[in-house]
């Protein structure tokens, strides 16, 4: 089976939609303003449905972002290998630069279990994403 999906996977970017969904916006919202206030939240998300898609690789994803990789077995990340296999694909994940004196530097407003899916499909695909900066206090 793991074959099967390595090799499903080698396509790379027919793994993944040309834009986010809607839905993803909201979300990544409600996540921020766990950490920001909702104007900055608010801020941080437009800047997001903006931004070009650019591409980066699940390994550089997690790093920067300094999150752990979800096992296979995890629910949700099961659940977005499962839609690859079947041809469903992936949305494009919202990233948030914090800079390099931050404590996260980069933060997953959207997309941590797809990026999860991607890393254990194939650590190296490119995976697109909006990216925005974080705005200052």
């Amino acid at each position: 089976m793991a074959k099967t999906t390595k090799k499903k996977a080698s396509t790379g970017n027919s793994l993944w939609k040309t834009e986010p969904e809607e839905h993803d916006y909201p979300a990544a919202y409600d996540y921020l303003t766990l950490m920001i206030s909702e104007k900055q939240a608010r801020a941080v998300v437009s800047q997001l449905r903006k931004a070009p898609i650019s591409h980066r690789k699940a390994k550089d994803i997690l790093r920067a972002s300094s999150l752990q990789l979800l096992s296979s077995d995890n629910s949700h990340v099961a659940k977005d290998m499962r839609r690859v296999e079947t041809g469903t694909l992936l949305s494009p994940v919202l990233l948030v630069r914090a800079g390099l004196d931050a404590t996260r530097p980069l933060v997953v407003a959207d997309g941590y279990h797809r990026i999860c899916a991607s890393h254990h499909l194939d650590e190296n695909l490119d995976i697109p994403c909006r990216i925005a900066d974080l705005p200052p206090r």
